[in-house]
């Protein structure tokens, strides 16, 4: 499946489109919120594994509601290494799949559902994670990466 085309801010302003990534590994990854405990897990391990995701010729890329500003101090409270994206009117969520009706203590609301794909050089999803559980879920995807990529 082709993945969605997408252009949105990073956490410094710059705009990122999935165009400009052709040719390149991508793990995308769909969160909730930044600094709550399950996204903090998630972004640290990430980034734990970020060199051995770029020695495939793999780039993570997280993506959040959250504003650029709000992932600036995330990536600065707690060292992140990864790329942050913004997508404050949900449309990439949406897009992919990770935005609709959750459930918690029995209400029903919107809302980020965790999610990750594994996009090819070529811009065709390969692999993708539906309600993610967030330790050691980065560990899995590298796993998974190696498998794709061999």
């Amino acid at each position: 499946m082709k993945a969605p085309e997408f252009c949105l801010p990073n956490q410094d302003g710059v705009e990122i489109c999935l165009r400009d990534l052709k040719g390149k590994w991508i793990i995308l990854y769909f969160y909730p919120k930044d600094n709550t405990p399950g996204c903090t897990t998630e972004a640290k391990e990430f980034s734990e594994l970020l060199d051995e995701f770029e020695k495939l010729g793999a780039i993570v890329i997280g993506v959040s509601p959250d504003s650029p500003k709000r992932h600036c101090n995330f990536i600065e409270k707690h060292g992140l290494k990864i790329t942050l994206l913004s997508d404050e009117n949900k449309e990439v969520l949406k897009a992919y799949g990770a935005w609709g009706k959750k459930k918690m203590y029995g209400k029903e609301y919107e809302g980020v559902i965790r999610s990750t794909f594994i996009i090819n050089p070529e811009g065709e999803i390969v692999k993708e994670y539906k309600k993610v559980k967030a330790k050691g879920h980065a560990a899995k995807v590298l796993e998974d990466l190696k498998e794709l990529i061999s």
